[in-house]
């Protein structure tokens, strides 16, 4: 079958990985900041445990405080899950130790600790919130935290930026960009995608569900780029991850 010109160009600035080397990426899904809900908060270790006991993969956050050090957090804002105000990457480090999660969930871990309670036993997706070109001080921390992981693990984020820093500075360990096409199904944004892949040359891709299908996916995805997509909180939803991607990155139902 003859390729497109656009999937042609993909294969030449963004090539797709050695299979062996996201094999481990499928054969389990993703609990989405772990398997939280019900009274268990996201991003907790709890929410770990949680997916861990059902052998589910665990997709996790990570941003910078102010001297880069990477913590387990989804909010650039502290107040949805803590007691305290303010922003997270203005914040040094010990000071963020201090800061207890709502309802009992303990301290907001950094990734190092994190990797030690999970420890290998599922596979482990960390997205790195960043959204301008100052990728290297958080990039660096989770490289470290990395270090000596016994375990499979991947990193992804929507930054371009932060695979290709990946890609120069830590080749050994896997890396995604995350898509979607929310405000971008138009021409420029088909552009912007192909960019943005062509920068971030990733191993897989994360990709939105309401998205699908997608040209741009099934493309990457047929020329062995894995795609996991996120956020599948719906049966609905499942059936569409199950044809159109490797594996779901997935909610409870809420209830």
């Amino acid at each position: 079958m003859r390729l497109s010109l656009s999937s042609q160009l993909d294969s030449i600035f963004a090539p797709a990985p050695e299979p062996g080397r996201v094999a481990f990426l499928k054969g389990q899904p993703y609990a989405h900041r772990g398997l939280h809900g019900n009274g268990v908060l996201e991003n907790s270790p709890a929410a770990f445990e949680a997916a861990i006991q059902l052998g589910h993969g665990i997709e996790c956050d990570v941003q910078a405080a102010e001297d880069g050090r990477a913590f387990v957090f989804h909010d650039y804002e502290l107040d949805r899950l803590t007691a305290q105000t303010g922003f997270l990457a203005q914040m040094r480090a010990e000071d963020i130790d201090k800061i207890q999660l709502n309802d009992g969930h303990g301290k907001i871990p950094r990734l190092r600790e994190t990797l030690a309670q999970v420890a290998g036993r599922v596979p482990i997706l960390i997205e790195l919130k960043s959204n301008n070109a100052r990728v290297g001080p958080l990039c660096l921390s989770v490289r470290r935290a990395l270090e000596g992981y016994g375990g499979k693990a991947a990193i992804m984020s929507f930054n371009p930026l932060v695979s290709a820093w990946f890609r120069k500075n830590a080749a050994h360990i896997v890396r995604g960009l995350v898509v979607t096409e929310e405000n971008g199904k138009n021409l420029k944004g088909r552009i912007t995608r192909h960019q943005s892949l062509w920068a971030a040359k990733p191993d897989f891709l994360a990709y939105d569900i309401r998205d699908f299908p997608s040209r741009f996916a099934a493309s990457n995805r047929a020329r062995g780029l894995p795609v996991v997509t996120w956020t599948v909180r719906s049966a609905e939803q499942e059936k569409l991850a199950a044809l159109y991607a490797d594996e779901p990155v997935y909610e409870m139902p809420q209830t």
